[in-house]
C-alpha cells in the first residue's frame, strides 16, 4: 500500500505496525486513561507504604476495558469474587493449618469447581468465578508458612483490588463526557441498524432460506448486540425503566425473524415480527410510566464443557501441588500464585491453548522490558513520581496494543505483570538474584499451564462440535416434555450463542465438517421452533381433545427418540387433516409446525471426513 503526497509516492509502513503508530483517538484515549489510572494507584500504594504496590496497577489493567459500563460490571464482579475468594482462603488455611498434602488438593478443588462454573456462566459473572478461584489460592499459598498471618494478608489483597477499581473508576468517570447521552445513542443506533440488516437480508432472500455464512454472521452481530446491551445499561444508570428488557427482547424478535425465514416464509409475512421489534424500539425512545415488560433469557449451560475445563485446572494445579512439594522450590508458593492466576485468566478462552501460546509472547516481553528496569531503571529512580513517569512510555505502548485484536492477549500479560516483575516498594529495590528467580517462576508458570492445555482435555474443534451437537439434540428432545417452560426467544437465544461460540472457536475445523454441523444447528433451531409451538398449542384451551391427544401422544415420543419420531408426525398430522371434526381446531401454525418437522427433521446424518 503507497500514499501520494504532491505527486510522489511514498512506501507506506507495514500494516501489522499500525496499532503503534497510527492508532486511533479511541485506542489512544484507552491507553493514555488505564496508563494514568494504573500509575496513579501504584503511587496511591507506596503512598500508603502497602508491602506489595504492584498489585494494585495489576488490578487496573485487569479490569480496564474499552467502555465505562464494561468497567463497571467487571469491577463489580471482581469485588465479589475478591471476596468469596479470600473468606473460603481464610476457613482452608484454618481447617488445614501446615497440612499441604490437604490444602492442596483442597485448592487443586476450588479451582477447578470455580473453573468449571465460569465455564457454565456468562458474561463477567464467569470472571467473579475465576476471580474467586485464584485470589483463593494466591492468599492460601502466600499463608502456607505463615498461617497465623492469612487475615493479614486476605485483608492487604483486598485492599489491592478495591485502590486499583477505585482509581480506574475514577480516571474513567473524569475523562468521560456525555456518557449517559452517548449510550442511549449508541444503544439506539445499534438496534435499528441491526433491525434494518435483518429485515434486507430477508428481503433479498426472496423467500428462499440464507445461506450459512449468511446467517451465521446475522447470529454473531446479533449476539454481539446483545452482549453490549448490559454495559449500555450500566453506563445509562438507575432510573431508565425496562429498557434492558426491551433492547434484548428486539433482538430476540430479530432472532426469531431468521429462524421463520429459514423456512421460507417472505419478507410480507414476517411483517409482524419487524412491527414487534420496531415497537420495543419505541418503548426505548419513549418510556411508558409503569412498564412492567420482563424478558429473561440466558447462555447455554453446556455441563459436559464445564466439567472438561473443571478437571483440566484441578489437575494442573494438583500437579504444580504436587511438583513443588516434592522438590521444596524456594519459588514454589510464586510459581503456585502466578500458575493459578494464569489459569483463571486462560480458563475460559474459546482456544486455550492459543491463549497460552500468546500469553507467553506477551510474558517474555514483559520479563524483557522488567529486567531493563530492574538492572538499569530502579538504581538510578530516588522518587516513586520517577518511576511512574518512566513507567508510562512502556504502559501507554500496552494500552495501545491491547486495543488490537490481534493483540489483545500478548497485551494483558505484558500490562498486567510488568509492575509486579519490577516489584516497586518503598523500602527498597528487587535486586538482580531476586527478579532473575521470580522472573523464571512467572515463566514456569505459564509454560507448565501452555502444556496442562495442551494435554490434558485439550480443546479439538470436531470433537467440540461433535459434543455440541449432541447437546443440543437432548436439548431438542426435552422441548416436547409437558413439564417444559422454555420459551421460544429463549430456546433461539440459547441457541444463537452456542452457535456463534462455534463459529468463533471452531475454524480450524474442516470446513465440510464445519458446516455440517452449522447445519444441523440451525436445524434444530428451527425444530426446536415448532416443537414449542405443538407444546403450547397442546396445553391450550382451543384445541379439540382428539387433536390435543394426538399432540401429546407425538410429543411423548418426540421427547423419547426425538429424530426418529418423524413417522409418528407423519401419521399425526394425515391424522388432523382426516377427521374434520379435529381439523376445525388444527390452526394453520399446528398443521404448518408439523409439516415443518417432517421436511427438516430428517437432515442427512452422513459420515463426516475428518
Amino acid at each position: 500500500m503507497s500514499a501520494a503526497v504532491k505527486g510522489a509516492t511514498l512506501p507506506a509502513w507495514p500494516g501489522k505496525w499500525a496499532w503503534l503508530y497510527a492508532p486511533s483517538w479511541s485506542s489512544t484515549a484507552f491507553a493514555l486513561r488505564t496508563s494514568v489510572a494504573a500509575l496513579m494507584s501504584l503511587l496511591v500504594a507506596m503512598w500508603m507504604e502497602l508491602d506489595s504496590p504492584q498489585w494494585a496497577p495489576l488490578t487496573v489493567w485487569v479490569v480496564a476495558t474499552s467502555t465505562r459500563g464494561e468497567t463497571l460490571s467487571k469491577a463489580r464482579w471482581r469485588l465479589v469474587g475478591t471476596a468469596a475468594g479470600c473468606i473460603i482462603s481464610v476457613c482452608a488455611i484454618a481447617c488445614l493449618p501446615q497440612q499441604p498434602a490437604l490444602l492442596i488438593p483442597s485448592m487443586a478443588l476450588w479451582v477447578g469447581g470455580c473453573s468449571a462454573c465460569a465455564t457454565f456462566f456468562d458474561g463477567y459473572r464467569r470472571y467473579a468465578f475465576l476471580v474467586a478461584s485464584f485470589t483463593g489460592a494466591i492468599v492460601s499459598s502466600a499463608a502456607f508458612t505463615a498461617p497465623q498471618n492469612v487475615f493479614e494478608i486476605s485483608l492487604s489483597r483486598g485492599t489491592y483490588i478495591v485502590l486499583g477499581i477505585l482509581c480506574e473508576t475514577a480516571v474513567a468517570t473524569l475523562t468521560s463526557r456525555n456518557a449517559e447521552k452517548v449510550a442511549f445513542t449508541n444503544l439506539v443506533a445499534r438496534l435499528r441498524g441491526m433491525t434494518a440488516r435483518v429485515e434486507d437480508a430477508i428481503r433479498d432472500s426472496a423467500g428462499r432460506p440464507l445461506s450459512i455464512s449468511q446467517e451465521t454472521d446475522l447470529l454473531e452481530d446479533v449476539m454481539a448486540a446483545n452482549a453490549r446491551v448490559e454495559f449500555d445499561v450500566l453506563e445509562l444508570g438507575p432510573g431508565h425503566g425496562r429498557i434492558v428488557d426491551h433492547a434484548r427482547a428486539t433482538l430476540s424478535v430479530l432472532l426469531m425473524s431468521l429462524a421463520r425465514a429459514r423456512v421460507g416464509l417472505a419478507a410480507s409475512e414476517l411483517k409482524d415480527d419487524m412491527d414487534a421489534a420496531r415497537g420495543h424500539m419505541a418503548a426505548i425512545l419513549h418510556p411508558r410510566r409503569g412498564d412492567r415488560f420482563r424478558f429473561s433469557a440466558h447462555s447455554p449451560r453446556q455441563a459436559a464443557e464445564a466439567a472438561r475445563v473443571g478437571a483440566r485446572t484441578a489437575t494442573g494445579i494438583l500437579g504444580a501441588g504436587l511438583l513443588w512439594d516434592v522438590t521444596a522450590w524456594d519459588e514454589g508458593p510464586r510459581f503456585f500464585s502466578y500458575l493459578t492466576l494464569v489459569s483463571g485468566l486462560l480458563a475460559t478462552r474459546d482456544l486455550p491453548a492459543v491463549a497460552a501460546r500468546d500469553f507467553l509472547t506477551g510474558a517474555m516481553w514483559s520479563t524483557a522490558v522488567a529486567c531493563l528496569f530492574v538492572c538499569v531503571v530502579m538504581p538510578a529512580v530516588t522518587a516513586p513520581e520517577c518511576l511512574a513517569a518512566l513507567l508510562f512510555c512502556p504502559m501507554f505502548v500496552g494500552g495501545l496494543a491491547a486495543r488490537d485484536s490481534r493483540l489483545g492477549t500478548h497485551a494483558m500479560a505484558f500490562n498486567m505483570f510488568l509492575p509486579v516483575l519490577i516489584a516497586p516498594s518503598n523500602g527498597g529495590r528487587t535486586d538482580e538474584i531476586a527478579f532473575f528467580n521470580g522472573a523464571m517462576s512467572f515463566l514456569a508458570a505459564i509454560v507448565y499451564e501452555k502444556t496442562i492445555l495442551s494435554t490434558v482435555f485439550p480443546f479439538g474443534a470436531v470433537s467440540h462440535l461433535r459434543r455440541t451437537d449432541i447437546w443440543v439434540q437432548r436439548r431438542l428432545r426435552l422441548l416436547a416434555k409437558a413439564s417444559a417452560t422454555q420459551t421460544i426467544a429463549q430456546w433461539l437465544y440459547e441457541n444463537a450463542a452456542s452457535m456463534v461460540r462455534s463459529v468463533r472457536t471452531c475454524r480450524g475445523a474442516p470446513d465440510d465438517t464445519l458446516k455440517h454441523y452449522l447445519a444441523r444447528h440451525l436445524q434444530a433451531m428451527v425444530l426446536g421452533l415448532w416443537i414449542i409451538e405443538l407444546r403450547d398449542a397442546s396445553q391450550g384451551a382451543s384445541l379439540s381433545r382428539q387433536a390435543a391427544t394426538r399432540l401429546r401422544v407425538f410429543l411423548q415420543r418426540w421427547s423419547q427418540q426425538g429424530e426418529d419420531s418423524v413417522g409418528l408426525a407423519r401419521l399425526t398430522l394425515a391424522d388432523l387433516q382426516a377427521h374434520t371434526h379435529a381439523q376445525a381446531h388444527a390452526t394453520p401454525e399446528i398443521i404448518r409446525a408439523l409439516r415443518g418437522i417432517i421436511d427438516n427433521a430428517s437432515l442427512s446424518r452422513e459420515s463426516i471426513v475428518e
